[in-house]
Formats: structure tokens, C-alpha cells, sequence
């Protein structure tokens, strides 16, 4: 029996045996008790079988390895956690004011839109006349809408993020003036289409009349034919008119309202009473007999073209039955297009309207702004067109808004101008320092001259950090010495000068001649030291500061030496100061 368990514990052995023969040794036998003691089972315990322990040991170490190696990457910092799935945020939806009738449901050409791919657009639609908003200098613009849906009132508050303005802001015929709600929300700050400074602009039909002349008066009649229209601020002016008929407008109104034609001048004068009672001003153009209407409108960066020829027999083409068909879009509409869209900063949606008349010529009468109406069979596209361009305008504002450039670094860049004072400071002050007269003429007071103090020039310490040097020590006026083997240029562009030795001092510059008194003929020796050096007169303390300057040498001293030789510079800078004073 020992020596059955001895090839038990013998692994190799245990492998070759077949799998029921391991199981069958493995059984315990009810019926025959073992004969080897419980202690002698602790002393010998049976080994483990290869085939099932192995491999679970085995995985049991991997997952281990595995563990510790992914402990050990993430307090390294190696793993991305960043990578982990996380749940999305939901944006807060973008509100969009549409001011216009319930005729149209913007909100359908606005589905599934997103401002910059991100936010969802909320879509609130009134009237002007069912607005109402109060505006704060920080806290923005706060609407209050009061609308019937269906036969319910509805009452809602909001900020709204965008303004899309499809209404006249002001009309007379119908006696609306909303122009406070315009100011309002530029007083808040909130974006439009069109712009708000060209939506107040509009108010007023004259005011964009005189827009029209300047496009006029820059392109000429041929590019840009204006009808030949005459303002009147009133009734009292009104008292005749070149030629009949002519077509009277009273203030301002829309689709065809407060326009006569006046056929001559009784009609006139009775038209201008009528202009009286209405306390307003008022507007002639001859009457041009049409063939057909042009309207060239323009949304972003469409175009189209439209003719309308009244079947009603009105001379009003927008008033009766007409018919309208599309035309061609020429260069020439075009160029009308363009123009007009520059007026008031920019008009992202207009109309230009013209009138073709019968002997072939064209007139430009009027052009209108966002809230100009929809016509033709592309009624549908033109919608969809507005809120490209819409949801177009809003992702700019929040690109801009998320990308603001920090005041501290201007685009474009601009070079910083460098400071004159710290490179160029000691040229400058010997080319600034005055003149004084030439020898023979009238000496120059003191007083004019700008004061000195008694403190040392600025120095920078040389290569070795020991011997300080003065920035003008190399001034034109330094005598030569036989010894000195350094030459140095001066600053002023003279020619080369040897510099003294360090130690010995050139002798002292003679004083300039008296005022008054004739100089003496200089010999040729002197003329050749004179020729050397352009720049003989300077001032004074500056002259004698810049001669007795200690150039560099290889062989310096001891710092003793060095500040007995500064004192001594000093003491003679003084000296000489005092000396010259008077």
C-alpha cells in the first residue's frame, strides 16, 4: 500500500493512468474502512490532479497578472478614463422669436434644425401687437406673449435667443407704431434678421428714399435708373408741381395705401389739404404709364425675378387682379439687388421694386426689407430659404460667442515699438545735447541748457563683471595715446580713434574762445585733428565726462584701483561742472 501511494504522489505516473482508474482510487469504500490513520493522511496529502487543478490554477494566476496589471497602469495613469462612455447632457434648446401672422406655422420649417449641431431650436411665434417685453442692461430681454391658439389664450415668458422679424414695424394706414418694441430689443441686446438698426430705419419711407439717392448719385441713372421723386414735410410747401399726373404719397403705408394720382393741379391743391389734416409729410413722383412690374428679391444668397402685368385695368400693379410670372435674373437685377442689401449695414433679406414702362425703360420706386411678402409658386422654398439662413445666423453667434478674442492680444498682431530709451539711450543723448555757436558768434545762456545732475552716466560692467564702463567713453573728443594699441569707433560714425591706456589720462581740451573775440587760425596740425573728428563741440560736462573715461584694458587692477579711479573721475567731473557753470 506504501508503495502504491508513493507512485500516487509520482505525477507522471498518475498522468498515464486512465481517468476512471483515478476516480476509482479516489472513491472512498464504505464498506472497508483505510487502514492509514488520520495523521498519516496530514503527513502525506494526495497531490493534485493535472488535468482539472492545473488549468484552474493556472487562470486562477492570469486573472491575478491581469489585476495587478491594470492596478499598476492606472496609478501610473496610463489608462484613459475618458474613454468611459458617459451619459449625454442634455443642451438647452435655443428660443427663436417669429414675429408674424398665424397664417404661416414656422415651426414646421424649423423641425429637426440644430444650431451648430448641438441645440435643439424652440420656436415661438406672435404678433407684434400680442408682444410685450421689458429689457435690462444685464439681464438681457424678457418677452411676454399673449396669443389664442385654437380659442385658448396663451401666456408665456421667455429670453429669446433670436428675433425673426416678418412684420412692419410701423404702419400709418393701419395706425401701428411698434417702434418701442424694436428699441427694446436692442436695448436687450437680442440678434435679428433683419438687423434691428435696419428694421427702425425702415420706419420711415422717405428715410430709405434718401438711401436709394445716394446709390444714385455713386452708380448713375444708367446702372441705377431712380424715379424722380420730390419730398414735401408738410401741406404748406405743397403748392405746385413741374408736370401731370403725378402720383401723391401721404406718409407712410404699404400694399398700394395712401397713394393718388393727381391728374393736374386743382386736384393738387385739394390733394395737399388732404395732406394738412393728416399732420404728415408727403411725397410726388410723375406717374409713369407701366407695362409691368419688376420685384428682384434676395434671401442670403438667392435670387429671383418676378413680372407682374395688372389684368384689371388699376394703374396700382399690387392692387386688383394681376399676373405674375418669373423672369430671368439679369446682371442689371442683380447689381439693383446688391446695392440696396448694403443700405443700413447689411440687409440679409430685401426686395427691389421697379416699374417697365411702355416706350422700354426702367424706374426703381422702392425697395423693401425682411418684411417684404412671399409671391410666385416658390412660396414654400423661400420659407425654407429664411430659416437656413436663420438657423445660418444663430450658429454664428454662438461660434462667436465661444470663441471671443481675449482684449490682451488684438488681431491684427501689431508689433510692440521698441523702447528707445534702453537701447539707444546714450546715442541719443549725445546727439540731442545743443550745439553751441561757432566760434566768433553768440554763446548760448546756460539757462537754455537742459540740466545735469552730479550723478555717474550709466555704465554696464564688461565681460569679466569687474571694471565698470561708461556707454560714451568712447566719445570722438578722446585725445590719442602712442601706447594703446585698441582702437574704438564713436557713436556719432566718426573715424576710428585709438583709446587711451588704462591709467593715463589725455591732457585737458583747451576752453572754447570768448564770446565776441576773433579765433586765432588754427595750424595745419590741429586742421587734421579737426578733420578727424566731425562733431568737436558738444557740451561741456559731456565732453570732459566722455575724456576722462577709462576703457577696457585685459589687465585689470585690483577693486581698490578701480574705485580710486572712479572717485577720481568723479571729483573731476565736478570740478570741471563747477568750473563752467557761470
Amino acid at each position: 500500500m506504501n508503495f502504491l501511494r508513493r507512485r500516487l504522489s509520482d505525477s507522471s505516473f498518475v498522468a498515464n493512468l486512465p481517468n476512471g482508474y483515478m476516480m476509482d482510487l479516489q472513491r472512498p469504500d464504505n464498506s472497508t474502512s483505510s487502514p492509514v490513520s488520520p495523521a498519516m493522511e496530514r503527513k502525506h496529502p494526495q497531490p493534485p490532479q493535472p488535468s482539472h487543478s492545473s488549468s484552474t490554477g493556472t487562470s486562477i494566476f492570469s486573472s491575478i497578472s491581469s489585476a495587478m496589471k491594470q492596478t499598476t497602469q492606472a496609478a501610473a495613469g496610463l489608462i484613459d478614463h475618458s474613454a468611459s462612455p458617459t451619459p449625454p447632457v442634455a443642451q438647452k434648446p435655443k428660443i427663436l422669436l417669429v414675429i408674424d401672422d398665424a397664417h404661416t406655422d414656422w415651426a414646421k420649417y424649423f423641425q429637426g434644425k440644430k444650431v451648430n449641431g448641438e441645440f435643439d431650436i424652440r420656436v415661438e411665434q406672435a404678433e407684434f401687437s400680442e408682444l410685450n417685453l421689458a429689457a435690462y442692461v444685464t439681464g438681457g430681454c424678457m418677452v411676454d406673449m399673449q396669443v389664442m391658439r385654437n380659442g385658448t389664450k396663451v401666456v408665456r415668458s421667455f429670453k429669446p435667443d433670436f428675433v425673426l422679424i416678418r412684420q412692419h414695424a410701423y404702419s400709418m394706414a393701419l395706425g401701428e407704431d411698434f417702434r418701442s418694441l424694436i428699441i427694446g430689443l436692442q436695448y436687450g441686446g437680442i440678434h435679428t434678421v433683419n438687423s434691428l438698426y435696419s428694421i427702425y430705419n425702415f420706419c420711415s419711407k422717405p428715410w430709405v428714399f434718401s438711401q436709394l439717392i445716394k446709390i444714385f448719385n455713386s452708380l448713375g441713372p444708367e446702372k441705377f435708373p431712380l424715379v424722380d421723386q420730390t419730398f414735401f414735410p408738410s401741406h404748406k410747401q405743397m403748392l405746385t408741381t413741374p408736370n401731370f399726373p403725378v402720383v401723391v404719397k401721404l406718409g407712410h403705408a404699404h400694399a398700394g395705401m395712401g397713394k393718388v394720382k393727381v391728374e393736374n393741379q386743382h386736384d393738387f391743391r385739394d390733394m395737399a389739404s388732404i395732406v394738412a389734416m393728416a399732420k404728415t409729410y408727403a411725397t410726388t413722383e410723375p406717374f409713369i404709364d407701366s407695362k409691368y412690374d419688376i420685384r428682384i428679391q434676395k434671401i442670403g444668397t438667392n435670387y429671383k425675378a418676378y413680372m407682374r402685368t395688372s389684368i384689371s385695368g388699376n394703374w396700382k400693379a399690387n392692387t386688383g387682379s394681376a399676373m405674375l410670372e418669373q423672369i430671368a435674373m439679369t446682371e442689371r437685377y442683380r447689381l439693383w439687388a446688391d446695392a440696396c442689401a448694403e443700405m443700413f449695414g447689411g440687409l440679409d433679406i430685401c426686395a427691389v421694386k421697379a416699374v417697365h414702362s411702355k416706350d422700354g425703360k426702367d424706374y426703381i420706386i422702392e425697395v423693401m426689407d425682411s418684411s417684404m411678402p412671399l409671391i410666385g409658386e416658390h412660396v414654400e422654398e423661400d420659407r425654407q430659404l429664411i430659416a437656413d439662413l436663420v438657423v445660418s445666423k444663430m450658429t454664428q453667434l454662438v461660434i462667436t460667442a465661444g470663441s471671443t478674442p481675449s482684449p490682451l492680444r488684438p488681431w491684427p498682431p501689431q508689433v510692440q515699438p521698441v523702447s528707445m530709451k534702453s537701447q539707444t539711450g546714450p546715442q541719443l543723448g549725445q546727439l540731442s545735447q545743443p550745439r553751441p555757436p561757432p566760434q566768433g558768434g553768440p554763446r548760448q545762456p546756460q539757462g537754455s541748457q537742459p540740466p545735469r545732475t552730479n550723478a555717474p552716466p550709466q555704465q554696464r560692467l564688461s565681460p569679466q563683471g569687474q571694471q565698470p564702463q561708461s556707454p560714451q567713453s568712447t566719445s570722438p573728443q578722446q585725445q590719442r595715446s602712442p601706447g594703446s594699441p585698441q582702437q574704438v569707433r564713436s557713436a556719432t560714425g566718426s573715424s576710428p580713434v585709438q583709446a587711451p591706456k588704462a591709467g593715463v589720462f589725455p591732457p585737458q581740451q583747451p576752453r572754447p574762445p570768448a564770446q565776441g573775440r576773433a579765433p586765432s587760425q588754427p595750424s595745419p596740425t590741429e586742421t587734421s585733428k579737426q578733420q578727424a573728428t566731425p562733431h568737436p563741440h558738444l557740451n561741456k560736462s559731456q565732453s570732459l565726462t566722455n575724456t576722462f573715461s577709462i576703457s577696457e584694458s585685459p589687465q585689470r587692477g585690483n577693486a581698490n584701483e578701480d574705485e580710486a579711479k572712479a572717485e577720481t573721475i568723479r571729483n573731476l567731473r565736478k570740478s570741471f561742472a563747477s568750473l563752467f557753470s557761470d
